[in-house]
């Protein structure tokens, strides 16, 4: 006979439920599906055996994280040592909703462990019915437990996802992407809408955001004069192009605008501007997050084709997992699947055709130097995810090893092979991070030292508000004093102004009123302490009386 337990994991705690005619309910198993719903036919079938409330909201926090990654916790493990029968005779078999907190408890404990069939559906009573089946706990209760739980979880989720700093790397690169559509259609929308006005302008200017500059400066092109060339000037930095939009401005085929519509012209230019100019920025921001994250990537591949590898990869971690071949045709999906389906040929190359060095490859050896490039790809985001201390020196020697295949393919010059270049790099990387471990732990030193010289500040401060005088404060007020004095000593302080004897004069002052009260002090307390002491008689003390055997030895000895 197979007994059958099945465990619940719920918000307010575990529950371990016992199940009844195991067998029949497999053989039946679309009327139990139909009886679930009904709490007195799920009665019949199923019983409490065991409920463990959670003390506290940490420690639901602490066995729901332990569940999700397949770790039997200590009170999980205590609840069903305590509650699962060990009987020889019968069979006990364990039912788990999670296969892989399954495999755990079967490792742990040894008894057999059930997660598909007839425990799905008993799990999905449990789960309809469970503030019915345990005494105490009321609806409202349990969605309570339910909705904190999930926000804390959530919340612990999101603070130690290992790939937060890649999502502001993916974020800023989708909006890199979206800021070049936007300032290209926006400049076409200049370009037009200007162009009425002075057409001759797109011929000498062709860049997008010089043209918009331009169109914010001239405004009205008859207004231009010989005077406007050095500021025509300052923007196309070439004096040859100023002098040509002068001239073109003055036989320009243009017709006539308003100046309603120039001030509206030159907002819009002035918004396109500005987006240009952030679009740099965030282009400097994602260097520096690349250079933190992935250096190793970023120096063998560039910032903004790694940082589409990711984007499109996920995370760092995802990109770590990839396989070279699935690093290769990374953007290529579309036309990989198109061509198995055709039966043609498959894409050579995804997002890393971006590199420059595929396109300073010749035609026949493009497919080979792809390869080669997404195989050290993956070496670089791999040890971008697992080392402890990110730098570029492995992304450096890899390109370096790159360039030396593109050598090898164009000259025939034979490359270094990767097992030297790999020492090299691992003997640099060794020293760089000895370097930047020896600054970590100057920092630390320095941060360590100013908080104990914050604990010492605030240890005198209060010392001095107990009136304490025998502490070490009134030694470095001393010392202090006699530093301030020592310079007044000196022969330039001697033959100085006025002013500067008035101001030594009430610093003596302010030293000796110190001195005073420092000494006050003191004698106030060896007051006390001579008060303490006359206040004991010597009736006070207690006398220890002595044993007339002890004096009978005496004499005997004398």
């Amino acid at each position: 006979m197979v007994l059958l337990h099945v465990l619940y994991e719920h918000a307010s705690g575990y529950a371990l439920f016992a199940v009844k005619e195991v067998e029949e309910i497999g053989m039946l198993l679309p009327q139990v599906e139909s009886s679930v719903l009904s709490l007195g036919k799920f009665n019949s079938i199923v019983s409490l055996v065991a409920f463990f409330p959670f003390k506290s909201a940490q420690g639901a926090l602490e066995n729901i994280n332990a569940i999700s990654e397949g770790v039997v916790h200590a009170d999980l493990k205590l609840f069903l040592e305590t509650n699962l029968p060990h009987s020889s005779k019968k069979k006990a078999v364990l039912g788990v909703g999670d296969a892989k907190i399954g495999a755990a408890l079967q490792e742990e404990f040894g008894f057999s462990i059930q997660t598909s069939g007839v425990v799905a559906e008993i799990i999905r009573g449990i789960r309809l019915h469970f503030h019915m089946l345990v005494k105490g706990l009321t609806s409202q209760a349990a969605s309570k437990a339910q909705l904190g739980l999930g926000h804390s979880y959530s919340r612990a989720k999101v603070k130690f996802n290992v790939n937060r700093a890649d999502n502001m790397i993916i974020q800023s690169i989708a909006l890199l992407d979206q800021l070049d559509k936007d300032i290209n259609t926006f400049s076409m929308r200049v370009r037009e809408w200007y162009g009425y006005h002075f057409p001759e302008l797109v011929k000498i200017v062709p860049d997008n955001s010089m043209y918009c500059r331009l169109a914010q400066l001239i405004g009205n092109r008859k207004e231009l004069t010989d005077e406007s060339v050095e500021s025509l000037e300052e923007v196309v930095m070439d004096n040859a192009k100023a002098q040509a939009i002068l001239e073109a401005s003055r036989s320009s085929m243009g017709m006539d605008i308003s100046p309603i519509d120039l001030i509206n012209i030159e907002r819009f230019s002035n918004r396109v501007v500005s987006l240009a100019a952030y679009r740099l920025e965030l282009q400097e921001y994602l260097r520096s997050k690349m250079g933190q994250v992935a250096p190793n990537l970023a120096a063998l591949i560039g910032d903004v084709v790694g940082a589409r590898l990711i984007s499109h990869a996920g995370s760092l971690t995802n990109l770590a997992k990839y396989p070279a071949s699935t690093v290769q045709i990374l953007g290529a999906e579309k036309a990989l699947f198109r061509a198995l389906k055709t039966r043609g040929n498959t894409p050579k190359y995804g997002l890393i055709f971006h590199s420059t060095f595929i396109g300073r490859a010749a035609a026949k050896n493009k497919g080979r130097i792809s390869r080669y490039l997404a195989n050290k790809c993956t070496i670089a985001s791999r040890i971008d995810c697992f080392s402890e201390l990110p730098s570029s020196v492995f992304g450096d020697k890899l390109r370096e090893q790159v360039e030396e295949r593109l050598s090898f393919y164009e000259t025939g010059e034979l490359p270094r092979k990767n097992v030297d270049v790999m020492k090299e790099a691992v003997k640099e990387a060794s020293d760089v991070a000895v370097e930047m471990k020896r600054k970590l732990d100057k920092q630390e030193k320095k941060r360590k030292k100013r908080e104990k010289k914050l604990q010492e500040l605030q240890a005198n401060g209060d010392a001095e508000v107990n009136g304490d005088a025998e502490t070490p404060v009134g030694k470095k007020k001393k010392k202090r004093a006699a530093e301030e004095l020592e310079p007044e000593e000196t022969p330039a302080a001697e033959n100085g102004g006025g002013d500067a004897s008035a101001a030594k004069k009430k610093k003596r002052k302010a030293v000796a009123a110190e001195e005073a009260e420092v000494e006050e002090a003191e004698v106030s307390v060896k007051k006390k302490r001579k008060a303490q002491a006359a206040e004991v008689k010597p009736e006070d003390i207690p006398v220890t009386p002595v044993s007339e055997k002890k004096k009978r030895k005496k004499k005997n000895v004398e």
